[in-house]
């Protein structure tokens, strides 16, 4: 397992097709990283699908999300 994490590896991961799912889904255990850039930096940040913190983020916002739209 990987340990040096420095920002030349994280670029490199990040870009590295293999660490994607279906081509859309960034999906890298060894990333230590839950939000990391896109491929394209300017296109903004996506989440590492690896990690499970990344869905219990995404169902804390749906639940906030239904909630406010329920209370409004």
């Amino acid at each position: 397992m990987e340990t040096s994490f420095d920002r030349k590896n994280q670029d490199w991961m990040v870009r590295d097709p293999k660490n994607y799912k279906g081509g859309i889904f960034y999906f890298n255990p060894r990333d230590l990283r839950i939000i990391v850039p896109k491929r394209n930096r300017w296109m903004g940040w996506t989440f590492n699908f690896a990690k499970p913190a990344t869905y219990l983020i995404l169902v804390i916002f749906f639940l906030f999300v239904t909630l406010l739209s329920r209370l409004g």
